[in-house]
């Protein structure tokens, strides 16, 4: 699944046959059918000569809070979404952890692919280690509700 790009609220795609370099960091030299143009990317923003473009990306890899994860109750397990090897454990057994917290990264087809707590609690159990081949489906990490004290 694709990011969706929206620009002014449009939702756009980019068009393989035209040129873009990238001549600076967040400036980028365009062709778009013979005529040049140079494009600053901002923070949410693009400008194309003294125009200037709000954008949003909605990237389905991007974590979200859900109602289901975030209020859910027991166990939550972290799961490798395709196979790969660990190449960091970013918490401990016993850690307390915020809903979006990186507990393990994964590295797969040369992507590194942050694994993220579903929800708040605590570590009960990390069943992988550094550079461990791990397969799709296979459980990484497990939190459990953290104890009201």
């Amino acid at each position: 699944m694709k990011p969706v790009i929206r620009i002014d609220g449009e939702v756009v795609s980019p068009v393989s046959h035209n040129t873009a370099v990238e001549v600076e960091p967040g400036v980028y030299s365009i062709l778009v059918e013979g005529s040049s143009y140079e494009v600053r990317v901002g923070a949410g923003q693009v400008a194309v000569g003294k125009r200037h473009f709000d954008y949003h990306v909605d990237d389905p890899r991007q974590w979200k809070r859900s109602g289901d994860a975030a209020g859910g109750q027991g166990r939550a397990a972290i799961l490798a979404p395709m196979p790969g090897k660990v190449v960091r454990i970013m918490a401990a057994v016993g850690d307390e952890v915020e809903a979006g917290q990186g507990i393990v990264v994964v590295e797969a087809m040369k992507m590194q692919n942050e694994m993220k707590a579903p929800r708040a609690g605590r570590v009960s159990s990390i069943q992988v280690k550094e550079n461990d081949s791990v397969v799709a489906g296979g459980v990484l990490a497990v939190i459990e509700p953290a104890v009201n004290s």
